[in-house]
């Protein structure tokens, strides 16, 4: 089988698709015929050496979090999926998705959006629960408060924008001028121009701030925070200092997969409360094309990796 893959860390150069035998699914696991992976920033801070959790004792490795596929075969010890089942899934840094074939542990897993196509359904895990984990379970985001969300286009941002707006709270999104109309469209209450304004003169007292971006955005979100409200970053933890200062909890985290939500959000998604965007689809073969413009380009939504049925 096809995989991309790195036996060292460094630029766009060091991916490379190579031939693999096709694994066997030990217990509690899955083998998944990938019929579509998505890009994720993991992918190239990984393939640099630049994610947290894994090492040089981890080469060589294949790229990709994310998929969405058919169950080949089903090892030991799993109950609730069957050979022929659609599902997709977040795997473990242990495993790549970007191959022909990937290994997905049973709790990773949840059955495929029957309104998605595979190319839609591979958009969603990593970036969703991504989205879900921080607005949720730690921001502790309910109906009738205010988020900020820094990068509210992108992939992981327009999952939360959707979110939030379900959830019913007031949302607003920092986003370029060419995508302030489609976070609107997803459900942003208040779009503003990162470039034009500055969104300390426009957010007041916001419940949640959720980062995406870090940097001096998050240096200057602080000041927009309610005293007792929480900022949750998926790029490190925020300095604590800052934190108790402003009388505030800053939170860090990295996503972890979860079959149980990816359901909860499947659900959302089959009702027409949340749908992804994709904006361009790769062939396996130009894998390393779609992780060079994912890195280099500003990209909407999200890019997709696909393989013929």
């Amino acid at each position: 089988m096809k995989a991309l893959r790195i036996h060292r860390f460094g630029g766009p150069e060091v991916a490379a698709l190579e031939d693999l035998p096709v694994p066997e699914p030990g217990p509690g696991q899955l083998l998944v015929r990938m019929r579509a992976a998505s890009v994720n920033p993991v992918d190239y801070k990984t393939r640099a050496g630049r994610f947290p959790v894994i090492g040089a004792a981890d080469l060589p490795l294949t790229l990709g979090r994310d998929l969405s596929g058919t169950v080949m075969s089903v090892g030991a010890q799993v109950d609730g999926f069957r050979e022929g089942q659609e599902v997709y899934a977040m795997v473990g840094t242990d495993r790549g998705a970007l191959a022909e074939y990937v290994l997905v542990a049973a709790e990773e897993a949840a059955p495929k959006p029957v309104s998605l196509n595979h190319a839609q359904a591979a958009a969603v895990p990593l970036a969703a629960l991504t989205a879900w984990q921080g607005l949720f379970d730690l921001g502790g985001l309910r109906q009738g408060q205010q988020v900020l969300i820094h990068g509210g286009a992108g992939g992981v941002g327009h999952f939360a924008v959707q979110f939030a707006r379900d959830a019913g709270a007031r949302v607003l999104a920092t986003v370029s001028a060419a995508d302030m109309d489609f976070v609107r469209k997803i459900g942003a209450d208040i779009a503003i121009d990162y470039r034009k304004e500055r969104f300390e003169d426009v957010a007041h007292d916001m419940d949640l701030v959720f980062d995406l971006v870090a940097g001096e955005v998050q240096d200057r979100s602080w000041h927009v925070l309610r005293r007792g409200g929480r900022l949750v970053s998926t790029l490190g933890l925020p300095p604590e200092e800052k934190a108790d200062f402003h009388g505030v909890r800053a939170i860090g985290f990295l996503a972890t997969p979860s079959g149980r939500q990816l359901a909860e959000i499947g659900r959302l998604i089959d009702e027409g409360r949340v749908q992804p965007e994709v904006v361009a689809r790769f062939p396996l073969d130009d894998a390393p094309e779609a992780e060079r413009r994912h890195e280099q380009d500003h990209v909407r939504g999200k890019l997709v990796v696909e393989q013929a049925a």
